[in-house]
């Protein structure tokens, strides 16, 4: 916890409006989930929609605010393979 007992930016929920396939929805993410969004996004030159509604499509019956938390998750593992090792998180075949 920073000052005065308040939560640290990053794990501030923040709420956002996002359209996905022609309808408004509102997405709520902690801020530093919303970061990573965003920096994924500019990585991939689409816009944060575009990468929210790629989200969407592929997530099947989970939630959305879920889905975007593990394929941020999903990204960072990517990028860090060891880590995935030492949480114990690697695919078996």
């Amino acid at each position: 916890m920073s000052e005065a007992g308040a939560a640290p930016q990053s794990v501030r929920i923040v709420k956002h409006s996002v359209v996905i396939a022609g309808h408004r929805t509102s997405v709520s993410l902690e801020d530093a989930f919303w970061r990573a969004l965003k920096d994924i996004a500019a990585q991939e030159s689409v816009s944060l929609a575009a990468l929210i509604a790629r989200v969407d499509a592929g997530r099947g019956e989970a939630n959305l605010s879920s889905a975007l938390r593990v394929f941020v998750l999903e990204r960072a593992l990517e990028a860090h393979p060891r880590l995935e090792k030492r949480l114990g998180l690697e695919q078996t075949n």
